[in-house]
């Protein structure tokens, strides 16, 4: 399949490139004790028109998306003036300011049809997303978290997911009673939970803990960034939390996650938000501005710090990306008809299926659009390139050192491995009429589940050497077309977005690896200044 150049230069084999490069899932299944705990919580509330509650619920929704967009970038001096006017026109809730807080709480026929209808799906991109960090940052455990709009408590189910046992303290920053008792509902059966408390605002927060007491492992921020219509508040949010993070910071307007490892290791921050031009505009800009930060910072420090300090300096700033940018150059996709975002297919639970509206072969599932940017303080590593050093065989080469007994094929394992390669998001079974989340849903499984052991693969480093296929690959017969947003230059400072094409007569083994790719999955590459669009 493939041999390597130098015995000691390569780091992957054919298969650990697979293994490395897989990040994305098909379809995710909602754990069974977090659907059995929706269910209990729907079962102990008030039923009655809740088709109707989950529609107002997905109108008001688009409702904050047109006013948030109608609204100049100026909105910060109008809230100044006049703050009264402001809460006439801004929705959702967003930090208190100087000029006071503004927004909306959740009411509790809200809070119920969130519950119902949209938490399973927040969750599944969470986990996405911190599965993700936790991938690439395999030594990063976090034990304090802040949540900030926590709401019913997506992010902390995804946390005991991704980080089992972890947990020692989370802090809950969310300005609706009716959110914040769902999500104590939800949390009420389980065992083994780290100390939970629960504020109103930042403010509250910070005055209950003391000053050594304000830095968390890891700060998450969901659905916030989007909700506020003002550049300038953004970036005041997102300072804020940066203030209150130890190590990383994580967010979208789906989620703001941020984290600190320790007072030696580099921070890391993530930023997440819906997967629409907006929410990508708005990552795009906290990307720009966070590198930004960074570079003025360092070099302000490296200016007044003498020789000696810069060494340890040189661990405490400075920023690159984790994921899912390859590199911490400008972003290609900047001024074109193109945005950056990703999608996570889910199965439908129980409650999603009766209340929500749909029809068609995919009404048990759902798909959850999404775009987020992590980083992580210091400068990136330069690791080996993996394809560096990997010699493939093409597939002429391939048929010459054919043997007869090769040739021997099983029709049924054929015709097997080809139905395996139909793309599974394309379930076409209109008569299907039970699902894998419906197991054991009834169950008393509300109790701690197995905790999932530590998979022993091959890890993507966080070197240049690894692209990221934003879109759906294209499949066509013998070749397989890949968008890849992939790094130019080792240092990791430049970038560029790129249609590779992978045909099976050059390169065999990186096509059967691409036709098993999906969107969000890395793409493994070499270091030529100027790498080959054709393998």
């Amino acid at each position: 399949m493939s041999s390597a150049i130098s015995e000691t230069l390569p780091k992957f084999t054919a298969e650990a490139l697979k293994l490395a490069a897989k990040q994305s899932e098909r379809c995710h299944i909602v754990p069974v004790r977090l659907r059995h705990a929706i269910k209990k919580y729907l079962q102990e509330q008030e039923a009655t028109h809740m088709r109707r509650k989950v529609l107002s619920l997905s109108q008001s929704f688009n409702g904050i998306k047109e006013v948030n967009l109608l609204l100049p970038s100026s909105t910060s001096k109008e809230l100044v003036e006049d703050p009264l006017k402001a809460m006439e026109c801004s929705q959702r809730w967003k930090v208190k300011t100087a000029y006071g807080d503004v927004g909306l709480t959740y009411q509790e026929d809200q809070t119920v049809a969130y519950v119902a209808a949209r938490m399973p799906a927040v969750y599944s991109a969470l986990y996405r997303v911190l599965n993700e960090v936790r991938r690439r940052v395999p030594d990063f455990t976090p034990a304090k978290v802040l949540d900030f709009g926590a709401g019913t408590g997506s992010a902390l189910w995804a946390m005991m997911e991704v980080w089992p046992g972890s947990l020692e303290r989370i802090n809950l920053v969310e300005p609706s009673q009716s959110m914040q008792r769902a999500g104590q509902s939800l949390v009420k059966d389980l065992r083994k939970l780290p100390l939970i408390q629960s504020y109103d605002s930042i403010q509250s927060l910070t005055k209950d803990i003391n000053k050594s007491g304000r830095r968390h492992d890891l700060v998450i921020a969901s659905y916030v960034l989007g909700e506020i219509p003002s550049l300038k508040d953004r970036i005041t949010l997102v300072r804020q939390l940066w203030d209150l993070t130890a190590d990383i910071l994580i967010g979208n307007s789906m989620m703001l996650i941020g984290t600190i490892f320790n007072q030696y290791l580099p921070l890391l921050q993530v930023l997440v938000e819906p997967g629409t031009p907006q929410g990508s505009n708005i990552i795009s800009q906290m990307r720009s501005h966070i590198l930004w930060m960074e570079k003025r910072r360092t070099r302000k420090l490296q200016h007044a710090a003498n020789k000696a300090s810069k060494d340890l300096m040189t661990l405490k700033t400075g920023a690159f990306i984790v994921a899912p940018c390859p590199h911490d150059g400008p972003c290609p996709l900047h001024n074109t008809d193109k945005y950056c975002h990703f999608v996570q297919r889910l199965e439908r639970t129980s409650s999603q299926r009766l209340y929500k509206r749909s029809k068609g072969p995919l009404r048990g599932f759902e798909d959850e659009k999404f775009c987020y940017v992590a980083f992580r303080r210091g400068t990136r590593p330069r690791e080996p390139w993996p394809l560096d050093g990997m010699k493939f065989e093409t597939l002429k080469q391939m048929h010459a050192k054919r043997v007869p007994e090769d040739l021997e094929v099983e029709v049924e394992s054929q015709f097997g491995s080809e139905a395996a390669q139909n793309d599974d998001y394309e379930k076409d079974d209109e008569n299907t009429v039970s699902y894998d989340s419906d197991y054991s849903e009834t169950d008393a499984a509300a109790g701690e589940s197995d905790e999932d052991e530590e998979e022993d693969v091959p890890r993507a480093d966080l070197g240049s050497g690894w692209g990221r296929i934003v879109y759906m690959p294209i499949r066509r017969g013998k070749r397989v077309e890949l968008d890849v947003c992939r790094a130019t230059n080792s240092e990791g400072t430049e970038g560029s977005f790129d249609r590779v094409v992978i045909t099976q007569s050059k390169n065999p083994t990186l096509h059967h690896q691409a036709r098993r790719s999906l969107w969000g999955d890395l793409w493994p590459l070499r270091s030529e200044k100027f790498s080959k669009f054709y393998m």
